[in-house]
């Protein structure tokens, strides 16, 4: 990018903090010979933060042994996390309970409903780089994580993005000026005015065959040290899009 074009985005941010004041000051008129345009860009990159939902679920007679093996899946699920790499700091609780069930299956059998009298659930959200989120996942659900797998994926630096989106508004404002300008047989001068009206944050998932995560068919020991083999996973992280609509005002000469 020009040097040009890097002064422009500087200027927007100066116009942004000042909108309201600069807004008021502006006479838009055939005096003061100026051309006004309202431009929507966009700015996309791909998501490098995999926020994945790890969990599981057990069912036991009595309560307190419910809980006691709800803890053994516990710690075995989060040596599995480490053991793929994920630091404590990325692991952050969500949900935990011991609950007494009191509602079943028509179908189950009485012998059935007796060994599912409590319920103890936990979960985790675990924020990895995508390129490990699809071994991560198969680790914990090796380790019995039964309820695991949503991701929700994830920008480190939204507002670079958002900046990026609103340069790209503001170089398209421009563009449209000149070509106004040479129309009306004038030539546009410098920008006046600038202001960021709105921001739209959108995620929409990448094209087929681009961005494929996958591991390969792995065996890994399980909570009891039994080999467990897991097959392939594909992932295909999620395209991050930020959309800027900026308000720009350019003198004419």
């Amino acid at each position: 990018m020009s040097s040009s074009w890097r002064s422009v985005a500087l200027l927007l941010v100066s116009f942004v903090l000042t909108g309201l004041l600069s807004a008021q000051s502006i006479q838009i008129n055939r005096d003061n010979k100026t051309i006004a345009i309202s431009t929507t860009d966009e700015a996309t990159t791909m998501a490098d933060i995999a926020s994945i939902t790890i969990g599981f679920e057990v069912s036991g007679a009595e309560a307190q042994a419910t809980y006691i093996e709800g803890g053994k899946l516990s710690q075995s699920i989060l040596q599995a996390l480490q053991k793929a790499g994920v630091d404590d700091k990325s692991i952050e609780s969500s949900g935990q309970g011991l609950l007494k069930n009191t509602t079943f299956d028509d179908k189950e059998s009485p012998e059935q409903r007796a060994k599912e009298q409590f319920t103890f659930h936990q979960s985790w959200d675990v924020s990895v780089a995508p390129q490990i989120a699809a071994e991560v996942i198969c680790r914990a659900i090796a380790a019995g994580a039964n309820t695991s797998g949503a991701i929700d994926w994830r920008l480190s630096d939204r507002k670079a993005l958002q900046a990026k989106a609103a340069e790209a508004a503001l170089v398209k404002a421009r563009s449209v000026a000149t070509h106004m300008a040479g129309g009306l047989n004038v030539k546009l001068g410098a920008l006046i005015y600038a202001s960021n009206q709105s921001q739209n944050t959108r995620l929409y998932m990448a094209s087929a065959g681009g961005g494929v995560l996958a591991t390969e068919s792995a065996e890994i020991s399980s909570m009891n040290g039994t080999p467990v083999s897991v097959p392939a996973l594909e992932l295909r992280p999620q395209t991050i899009r930020e959309e800027a609509t900026v308000y720009a005002v350019f003198a004419i000469e």
